[in-house]
């Protein structure tokens, strides 16, 4: 009985020893971030169960360079811009037949074509996210399911000719929900309609750019990137990976900040802050899976061992061709818009970007991703920045 007792007894000893390693290994692999860059951004904001992400990150980019211009802080109204661009949207899909996606998202250059034509106003001139329908935040749920059968009623009708009512009823559901947009307010003690507050902020609007990078368009040219979110097709200029990632180290080590659209439905953009190409095949590897074990794991088991390595996790080596292969399979998609502000390394020397997300104060890191240099580069469908902000070299390929 005394050997048995001392055989438990080593057991239970060698069973927390275990334990108390891997506690203290997982420790390790977490990251530990020193910051390098950080440019100066507007609050975080929540876009709550709303799919305006497009709004929130591109405003809070102008507002980063109206910061960087004029020192002044903005709130600006992402409800102003919604409505504008919702209305926009509904004529072309109307002028469409309904061969034209009506939905929630949109793209960096709708917010650049909303303040250049229909200027912006505070957030305080108009009602606050959520409270036209009781709520502290936005809520589209009932609002899209109210207007998007109302668009697509008028888009496929059958008549031969249509009135334009249509626009006035649309106008009032839009009115219901965001509220109105203000035709002048108060700001500071002055008098503004939106045109001439977007034209007081200091912007210049030839100063934006927008960049891409694909190879079924030849480089050093422009093309409207073909996802449905880009519905007013503007155009993007078409770089090599790698001086696109100049673009953005450049525009970052320089003060900039950049309106990024891309793909975070992968694996290694966690909910706790990081953003990882994880190269799963390596990982597997590393956590003593084989790939059939791999594909029987649940989405929270394979979270839970890409977790355990941390920082010590194996990525990808991005390529172009990765990219483009990616993209044609439908796997790159354009799924949210964030705000790429600064740079930091972890304990083991590896460069992160620090991105602004509009999720409140979510994470482990209050509303702010780090994402790795290789996880922007395999993920970036593409983004918007002050054309200053791009090497001299690259922009005396592009003419501008």
């Amino acid at each position: 009985m005394k050997k048995l007792m001392t055989m438990v007894l080593l057991a239970v000893l060698a069973t927390g020893a275990n334990a108390q390693e891997k506690k203290d290994s997982a420790k390790s692999n977490k990251p530990v971030f020193t910051t390098i860059k950080e440019n100066k951004i507007t609050s975080i904001k929540d876009q709550n169960r709303s799919g305006t992400c497009w709004a929130y990150s591109t405003l809070s980019f102008f507002e980063s360079e109206i910061l960087k211009k004029t020192g002044k802080t903005y709130d600006l109204s992402e409800m102003f811009v919604a409505s504008k661009d919702y209305m926009d949207r509904a004529i072309l899909t109307v002028r469409m037949h309904g061969d034209s996606q009506f939905s929630q998202g949109g793209s960096a250059y709708d917010v650049y074509y909303v303040l250049k034509n229909y200027g912006i106003c505070p957030e305080e001139a108009m009602a606050a996210p959520g409270s036209m329908t009781g709520d502290s935040l936005a809520n589209f749920n009932e609002f899209f399911s109210v207007m998007e059968p109302y668009v697509d009623a008028v888009a496929r009708n059958k008549a031969k000719k249509i009135s334009s009512q249509w626009k006035v009823g649309l106008q009032g559901i839009l009115d219901a929900y965001l509220g109105k947009c203000p035709e002048s307010f108060k700001y500071e003690g002055k008098t503004y309609t939106p045109k001439t507050f977007a034209e007081s902020l200091g912007l210049n609007f030839d100063d934006y750019v927008t960049i891409t990078s694909y190879t079924h368009h030849p480089f050093w040219t422009q093309f409207a990137v073909e996802v449905q979110d880009n519905w007013r097709w503007p155009l993007s200029w078409n770089i090599p990976m790698d001086d696109m990632m100049r673009i953005i180290d450049n525009a970052v080590e320089n003060g900039y900040t950049v309106a990024w659209g891309g793909d975070v439905s992968e694996e290694g953009f966690t909910r706790k802050g990081l953003g990882i190409a994880y190269d799963t095949k390596k990982v597997q590897s590393l956590t003593g899976s084989d790939a059939a074990r791999w594909l029987r794991l649940t989405p929270a088991k394979k979270s839970e061992k890409f977790d355990s390595l941390g920082v010590n996790a194996p990525e990808i080596v991005p390529t172009q061709e990765m990219r483009q292969e990616r993209f044609d399979n439908w796997e790159l998609t354009d799924d949210h818009g964030m705000l790429i502000y600064g740079v930091a390394k972890d304990q083991n020397g590896k460069e992160y970007y620090m991105v602004k997300n509009s999720w409140g104060e979510y994470g482990d890191y209050k509303g702010t991703w780090y994402m790795t240099k290789a996880f922007i580069a395999a993920n970036t469908m593409d983004f918007m920045v002050n054309k200053n902000a791009i090497p001299k070299d690259i922009r005396k390929k592009m003419g501008i």
